[in-house]
């Protein structure tokens, strides 16, 4: 809220350069932002009283923009990679994928590990949870299984995330 939509009758103020001018009513706080020929913005409308300062809004509307946009730099979204083998997959084979996900752990991703069985595979689900182990031991130097591996209709899966 600025200027005339502050509706309190006292307000706690703090002037342009940061010092307490103390408590007053709405009026005379709005009188000496004017008399400076600046806004008089609300800060903390949730303090009893309310606490407004004297600054210009649209100098400080650009610093917060300005702020949201820096920390936006800064955030790294977390993207959940997927590598899909199946159960007669070959030791070059695997090799190759685990370089893929050691690749992707080293920039900061999560690895989906998907096995992925088709037709009669279906009847030796329990003998192929050892790929997955293999594939989790293959990259234990830089992940750690965040979802040990679970079986979910017709694919056993299995997350990796980068080592601490």
């Amino acid at each position: 809220m600025i200027n005339e939509q502050i509706r309190d009758k006292e307000v706690r103020l703090i002037g342009e350069d940061g010092e307490q001018l103390g408590i007053m009513s709405s009026k005379e706080a709005l009188k000496l932002a004017e008399e400076a020929g600046l806004d008089l913005v609300k800060i903390a409308p949730t303090a009893k009283p309310p606490v407004c300062k004297i600054i210009d809004y649209g100098k400080y509307k650009y610093e917060q923009i300005r702020k949201e946009k820096e920390a936006k730099k800064k955030q790294k979204v977390i993207e959940i990679k997927e590598i899909r083998l199946s159960p007669n997959i070959d030791t070059n084979d695997l090799n190759t994928k685990v370089n893929a996900a050691r690749k992707f752990l080293t920039k900061g991703d999560k690895v989906k590990v998907t096995l992925r069985f088709r037709g009669r595979e279906m009847a030796h689900m329990n003998n192929s949870k050892h790929i997955l182990d293999d594939f989790a031991e293959a990259l234990s130097d830089v992940s750690v299984v965040e979802k040990a591996p679970k079986v979910e209709g017709r694919s056993m899966t299995m997350f990796l995330t980068e080592k601490r």
